[in-house]
């Protein structure tokens, strides 16, 4: 497949952008798809989750390429990095203004993570804004919830209710994501105690690439 962008996005801080990068990275890799990310989230978390990523055993192959930006240099980087690879997957700062932009200019798909909890989906319509204004396609995925709860319910339903799809997969409110991340891992490399998130993940990455694929 012709290399394909997708860029993490959301306004409020909190709602799993990096570990949803970072584990997606590894999954689509584990599919033979050459992957790249690109942290232009000042903050660097992707970027310090990558080094510790090059210091574990299981990590030394290179199976993920990584480039860090400012906001506005990120075009140069995704353009030079879809002509290498299948996939790039850009995490972006908490922040919704001009910034955002020249990220969402490169998209194929932007990935909006929703935590569950009212403040989060208010902040959602400005990156959705922003995305429809560049006219790019925008996936919402519940993000962190607990399966089950009146919570989880209420904010599926509300989130059909915005001017995007809404991802079939909910990603949990995981131990496993939290853990994995301080090793530069990802629950697919897990044990058996992440094969839940491992699952959850995987079936995201299914949605991603189904609507990435012409």
């Amino acid at each position: 497949m012709a290399g394909r962008v997708i860029v993490v996005a959301q306004q409020k801080g909190g709602a799993g952008k990096t570990t949803l990068a970072a584990n997606l990275a590894v999954d689509m890799a584990a599919r033979g798809l050459t992957t790249a990310i690109v942290d232009s989230d000042p903050q660097g978390s992707l970027g310090r989750w990558f080094m510790a990523r090059r210091t574990t055993r299981d990590a030394q192959e290179g199976d993920i390429a990584f480039s860090t930006s400012s906001a506005w240099g990120v075009a140069y980087e995704a353009e030079k990095l879809r002509a290498a690879h299948d996939i790039v997957i850009v995490d972006t700062p908490p922040k919704i203004d001009a910034d955002l932009r020249p990220a969402l200019r490169e998209a194929d798909l932007v990935l909006v993570p929703v935590s569950a909890s009212a403040v989060d989906l208010w902040a959602t319509g400005g990156v959705l804004d922003l995305a429809a204004r560049e006219e790019r396609a925008a996936l919402l995925v519940l993000n962190r919830a607990r399966a089950g709860t009146r919570l989880a319910d209420r904010m599926r339903a509300a989130l059909s209710e915005l001017n995007a799809p809404v991802a079939r997969t909910v990603i949990g409110n995981r131990v496993a994501l939290a853990e994995v991340m301080e090793h530069g891992l990802a629950v697919a490399e897990a044990g058996a105690k992440a094969a839940t998130a491992r699952s959850e993940i995987h079936e995201l990455g299914d949605e991603l690439l189904e609507m990435l694929t012409p």
